[in-house]
């Protein structure tokens, strides 16, 4: 049975996971702001968060481990690393779990770093490698083409000796943009002899196909490559803090060398456990995100926007003016993202609960009319 807004809010197998949507009433006033997640009353569609998840089988798995908080998690993160291993039929010792894969990526940051300049797109989820910078790494950063696409081109051009790790977000973040597989995988031949490939998968299991866009099975043969993902996204944990990579053993062994902690957060590992092979909630949650997402494209048209073709969870518009939208958008409670950067006539904007993106959509019309006047 297809899964839509209605049937899958109302199901009780799924409701325990699911955030409460927020009251925009008087209400709201009196009732105390939350510790977590939106304050009362606000669309929170800038954060690329998942309000879907934990699924119930994580909870469920926090719930029955919370009392075990006293103890280190060896046999739990271990677990995990198998768990991992045999879905992607790779050694376990090529996998390394973290903090979150931003702990994974600063660690990657920091070790090929020593070595050599980090070349990357110019527009991408680089956190974690200005983190990199403020320890004296240096980056070699690559336009991106005239339609917002990585330029795969112009990375291989300036791919030198003096470069010891190129690093790519595919789908990419704040564009949404995916690189169709086969470029990336030939692209993949021919540089990552020369120095090690990282692909960012954070948003992998939103593609329309995620085993086909995936650059897993590169790794496996071989490849000096290493590809991160999270439970961040599809899984509705980012504040669990759960990420992993999959690389050779070599290149494991050289990341786990530079990361900061050990022995993993009991809950984030617990909800891992608990909701990794719940396909169940990935399929219905991937079906919400996607909802949202048709959403907010037909709310661009209407309003006589363009979009960038999106494969994640979030929506890349092109604006008058972004800064001007976030702010008319957060006058009525909605939180978006602003501009990144030079790129100041893009606007991204999240898929959170449906309610809150319908709110978005009904008021993207109206901020982009007050705009043109």
């Amino acid at each position: 049975m297809p899964t839509n807004r209605r049937n899958f809010l109302a199901g009780a197998s799924l409701g325990a996971g699911l955030s409460a949507v927020p009251i925009a009433s008087s209400a709201a006033a009196e009732m105390p702001e939350p510790d977590f997640g939106p304050t009362n009353g606000t669309a929170l569609l800038s954060r690329n968060e998942n309000p879907y998840g934990p699924s119930p089988s994580a909870i469920k798995a926090i719930t029955d481990n919370a009392k075990m908080g006293c103890y280190y998690t060896d046999r739990g993160l271990e677990k995990l690393h198998y768990m991992i291993a045999e879905r992607h039929n790779v050694d376990v010792k090529q996998v390394v779990v973290g903090s979150g894969s931003t702990e994974i990526l600063c660690a990657i940051s920091l070790a090929w770093g020593r070595d050599g300049a980090i070349l990357c797109p110019d527009l991408f989820w680089d956190t974690t490698v200005k983190y990199g910078e403020r320890q004296g790494v240096q980056s070699i950063r690559v336009p991106l083409d005239s339609d917002l696409n990585v330029d795969l081109a112009g990375i291989e051009a300036g791919l030198t000796d003096d470069v010891s790790l190129i690093q790519i977000c595919n789908p990419n973040n704040p564009t949404g943009v995916l690189i169709p597989a086969a470029d990336l995988r030939a692209f993949a031949g021919r540089t990552a002899p020369t120095a090690t490939l990282l692909v960012d998968e954070a948003y992998n299991e939103l593609t329309d196909a995620p085993d086909d866009n995936s650059m897993i099975d590169m790794v496996r043969g071989g490849a000096d490559m290493i590809v991160c993902r999270t439970f961040s996204k599809i899984y509705g944990m980012a504040g669990l803090r759960v990420g992993y990579a999959i690389t050779s053993e070599e290149n494991a062994e050289r990341i786990r060398s530079h990361m900061m902690s050990f022995g993993g957060n009991l809950g984030g590992v617990a909800a891992a456990l608990g909701c990794y092979n719940d396909f169940d909630f990935l399929a219905k949650s991937r079906a919400m995100v996607l909802e949202g997402r048709e959403m907010i494209m037909d709310a661009v048209a209407k309003s006589g926007l363009t979009a960038l073709p999106s494969q994640t969870n979030f929506v890349y518009v092109e604006v008058p003016d972004a800064d001007a939208v976030q702010k008319a958008m957060m006058d009525r409670g909605i939180r978006i993202r602003g501009a990144y950067g030079k790129w100041t006539q893009y606007s991204r904007v999240s898929t959170g609960m449906l309610a809150d993106v319908e709110r978005y959509a009904k008021a993207l019309p109206e901020v982009i009319d007050a705009l043109r006047v």
